[in-house]
């Protein structure tokens, strides 16, 4: 590995130690790059999450030599049951040549951590406490040249330098903002919101999925655009909470810690999700979907993660997608580094952008459309009745809303879904 200048200066920067980050970095360093990751808390910190980990998410820990063992806290799970409609589905995740067979569960303050720990162990430099206020950028060309950022409890002002940055620091990415990219308007944004409860259901071998969240306050019980979950802890709490789409009305009426409040207040009580039972506050995060902040490259920043709107619009998942877009960045700038030229190294990086569109632009526009059919709530209500009385129908549903499938050599649920995918538009 190639010594450093200086503690200052690296051949990369990457900004934020969430999933995106810390798997950028731990590509980087594993290639030989000098890698400076600055994470703005302290590990272990809380994050808004469902806790669940699809086999998407699973395959990504495993690349990353993670031990995620029962033995090592990991709780695994068989599949996705399915709540609607008068109907209870439980299907298991598809067996394919691409992806394990299970998921997982862990919670985010220690999942995380364990990310930020690998890339450290990789050789990556990993600055705690290290919060960056903006980019240094070159007034000549425009290009970021490195951040300003305040460290540790003082606050002390520092500048690092690299000629390249990754923005990894989720959908407020201050950041990108500063270079000029704003959130484009017309992709679709959700919000989660979720909160612990002890519960006899903590080691639920399903992860839990209700298509109707019903409001029962009002005169009349109103059917809201969204979804809830069950996940179990396995230590004794279930992780409850609610994800909501902005493509409807109710998105912006809504209190949406009161509707979950009452989503809870209607389930059966010996399952504990009572006020009493409830360990954490109710929390709330952004879900920003569908490439949602672009270019995904530019002036020497590339985004990854919630920086770049890489949540999937299907299902609202955003750590599968965040650590195999750090991948993707990773690759793309090891091939530039080798580069001879700037003019080179330039050419190597615009191509992250395709890569990203290649990999996910057809099935996001099939996420975007699918987006607007379930903001109506007549459609969701038809889907939830008549969908999940169809076994088959619903174990395609699963493959297409999990994104999982194999590209070669699949089933013809596989052909179907990676067809289509091709021939949406990449946008």
């Amino acid at each position: 590995m190639t010594e450093p200048l200086t503690e200052h200066t690296a051949d990369v920067i990457v900004v934020g130690a969430g999933p995106a980050g810390s798997t950028t970095a731990y590509y980087l360093a594993k290639a030989g790059l000098d890698v400076l990751l600055l994470e703005k808390t302290a590990f272990p910190r809380e994050k808004v999450c469902g806790d669940g980990l699809t086999p998407r998410a699973t395959k990504q820990l495993v690349s990353m030599g993670i031990d995620i063992s029962e033995e090592a806290g990991w709780l695994r799970n068989k599949g996705l049951r399915i709540i609607g409609g008068g109907v209870r589905l439980q299907l298991d995740w598809p067996e394919l040549a691409s992806y394990p067979d299970y998921g997982l569960v862990r919670k985010r303050d220690d999942f995380d951590e364990q990310l930020a720990r690998q890339a450290q162990k990789a050789g990556a430099r990993l600055y705690e406490r290290c919060n960056v206020s903006g980019p240094i950028v070159d007034d000549r060309t425009g290009r970021i040249t490195g951040v300003q950022a305040k460290l540790g409890e003082e606050k002390t002002p520092v500048t690092y330098h690299a000629p390249l940055v990754v923005a990894a620091d989720g959908n407020s990415t201050r950041l990108s903002l500063a270079m000029g990219l704003n959130r484009r308007e017309d992709r679709p944004m959700g919000v989660a919101v979720r909160t612990y409860f002890t519960s006899p259901r903590h080691d639920d071998d399903y992860l839990e999925s209700w298509l109707e969240l019903w409001d029962r306050r009002g005169p009349e019980d109103r059917l809201l655009p969204g979804y809830g979950w069950i996940f179990g802890m396995g230590d004794g709490t279930s992780n409850v909470g609610l994800g909501i789409l902005n493509s409807s009305k109710a998105f912006r009426e809504l209190d949406w810690r009161e509707v979950l409040k009452a989503w809870c207040a209607s389930m059966p009580e010996d399952w504990g999700y009572t006020p009493d039972n409830m360990t954490t506050p109710i929390r709330g995060a952004a879900l920003p979907m569908a490439f949602n902040r672009q270019p995904h490259y530019t002036k020497g920043l590339l985004l990854v993660g919630d920086a770049g709107g890489l949540v999937n619009p299907f299902n609202g998942e955003g750590i599968a997608y965040a650590m195999e877009s750090g991948q993707l960045a990773a690759d793309v700038i090891v091939q530039a580094h080798a580069r001879q030229t700037p003019s080179q190294r330039e050419l190597a990086l615009q191509s992250y952008p395709k890569v990203l569109k290649e990999t996910y632009g057809g099935y996001y526009t099939m996420g975007r459309a699918f987006v607007k059919l379930i903001g109506n709530p007549k459609i969701m209500k038809l889907a939830t009745e008549r969908g999940l009385t169809h076994p088959m129908l619903m174990r395609f549903t699963l493959k297409m809303l999990a994104n999982l499938t194999d590209p070669t050599g699949g089933d013809a649920m596989d052909r179907i879904i990676n067809g289509l995918a091709k021939v949406a538009p990449k946008a």
